[in-house]
Order: structure tokens, then C-alpha cells, then sequence
């Protein structure tokens, strides 16, 4: 995730998350880079390909996964949720916010949405 937002640095790289889920936990085993359909705010919103998504998922199915959350970057910004994540996010997803600033990935943060905020999950490799 780190390397593809470095390479799309200053816009949003975005994708899915493939793994599993067990009670809270969720255990990411690939990540799945897809086209970022925004072009006009590229710097500071994304909206993943339909197309790219069902990839995804068939991919996840293949391999016995299922897609359990989305990454994106935050360039030049805090790995911290904004309100345009919280609006488009789902309750049952895992987000991972990479912070890439001048172009270097400087944190990576994992977060859950409980109701109307997000709550931030411990990232382990």
C-alpha cells in the first residue's frame, strides 16, 4: 500500500482489502490497488472503479478471501478519516489511511467505523 501511494502521490491511490474476519479481528492477507475514478479533487477524494471492485471480489473468492475493507492515501495529510470517509464508509469494513507526505509514506493507520465516528484498530504485521 505504502509503495502505490508514494507513486500516485500528490492524488489518492485507493483499493480493497483481502482476508478474513474473525469476531473483531480482521486479518488482512492481500491488498488490491484500484483506479481512482475522481479526477477533478484527486488530491483529497477518491471513488474506487466499479469495474476494479468486482475484480476484487471475484479475486477474494478465488482464493478463499473475502473483501473486508478499503485503503487509500492521504497526501500531504494526517492517516486520519475525514468527514467525505466517514460519509461513504461502512460499519463492517476495515479502512487503512497511508499519510504520504512529499511523497514519502509517513503512517499508516487502521480505522472502523462504530455508529457515526471511526474508531481506530492496532495494525500488526
Amino acid at each position: 500500500m505504502e509503495d502505490r501511494a508514494c507513486r500516485r502521490h500528490p492524488h489518492e491511490a485507493c483499493g480493497l482489502l483481502l482476508g478474513r474476519r474473525s469476531g473483531s479481528r480482521t486479518a488482512v492477507v492481500d491488498v488490491v490497488e484500484s483506479r481512482n475514478l475522481v479526477t477533478a479533487r484527486a488530491h483529497d477524494r477518491f471513488e474506487l472503479d466499479p469495474a476494479d471492485h468486482l475484480a476484487a471480489e471475484e479475486l477474494a473468492r478465488e482464493l478463499g478471501l473475502d473483501v473486508v475493507g478499503i485503503w487509500h492515501s492521504h497526501p500531504d495529510h494526517p492517516a486520519v478519516p475525514s468527514e467525505a470517509d466517514r460519509v461513504h464508509a461502512w460499519e463492517s469494513w476495515a479502512y487503512v489511511i497511508v499519510s504520504v507526505v512529499d511523497g514519502v509514506a509517513r503512517e499508516l493507520r487502521a480505522w472502523r467505523l462504530a455508529g457515526e465516528r471511526f474508531v481506530e484498530e492496532e495494525v500488526q504485521p
